[in-house]
């Protein structure tokens, strides 16, 4: 796990975009896994603007509402539309995106599955954290092995969430999300977090012990996982000083 912290949340995300780009540069074909909600936004409108081709590049995002229609506005399928796919040259065959209007959720999960296997896997997972250390919208007590499902969010999550919807009462309870298990599969996961909001979930993924009470802190185990971090996420982890000693002494072919 190598964690990167940056003054600001925009150093932070330059790095990520700069990562990302790497590999669209070196796999013009790459597979990515891509995130919702306020965090990657700053991302997508910096890899927007680097003009990169998108053509050959294949996307699956992590989650989607269920019960939210592809043009509801407050859908992820609208989310991307709105603040990355239109701004890029992507072919719209090569997105995919859980439905939430599926009339048989374990079918549409189950294939999800395969068509990303079919893809050859993810190259690069973006992912985000909830403030309680959920990936995805896999909230805590989820399975450390599983695969896309269905599932129910915490009242927390919906207070979270409320805002796009008028208010707690018409968040929805309901997500269809990548499992855990699917995203440690990615052959490199890149999390981010910013504020200080995120600082308690940071240092229980980080440094805390492995436990689906803080679903983020599997990530221990991926063989390549990139934590980009500003100060106030950063601010309680015990060993920052270390973290950037060693981001400061990297070797030249290993900085993005």
């Amino acid at each position: 796990m190598e964690i990167i912290i940056q003054p600001t949340q925009e150093a932070a995300t330059s790095i990520a975009a700069r990562i990302m780009a790497r590999l669209l540069r070196e796999k013009p074909n790459a597979v990515l896994g891509l995130a919702t909600g306020s965090t990657p936004l700053p991302l997508y409108r910096e890899l927007a603007g680097m003009k990169l081709d998108w053509r050959r590049v294949t996307t699956f995002n992590l989650d989607e509402y269920v019960g939210l229609s592809p043009t509801h506005p407050a859908s992820y399928h609208s989310f991307m539309r709105e603040n990355l796919f239109q701004h890029i040259n992507l072919p719209e065959k090569s997105i995919y995106i859980p439905d939430g209007m599926t009339g048989n959720v374990p079918t549409f999960c189950d294939r999800y599955e395969k068509q990303i296997h079919a893809a050859g896997g993810i190259d690069l997972q973006l992912l985000g954290i909830g403030s309680d250390g959920h990936i995805g919208f896999n909230e805590p007590t989820s399975s450390l092995a599983s695969r896309t499902r269905m599932k129910t969010l915490t009242v927390q999550t919906r207070k979270d969430n409320s805002k796009h919807f008028g208010g707690e009462a018409q968040a929805p309870h309901h997500v269809i999300t990548m499992g855990i298990g699917t995203i440690m599969e990615a052959r490199h996961c890149l999390l981010l977090a910013f504020g200080k909001k995120k600082a308690r979930a940071i240092a229980g993924a980080v440094e805390g012990p492995i436990t689906a009470m803080n679903p983020a802190s599997v990530l221990q185990l991926h063989p390549k996982a990139t934590i980009c971090l500003d100060e106030a996420a950063a601010s309680q982890l015990k060993m920052k000083k270390y973290y950037r000693w060693v981001f400061d002494n990297k070797p030249d072919w290993q900085k993005a």
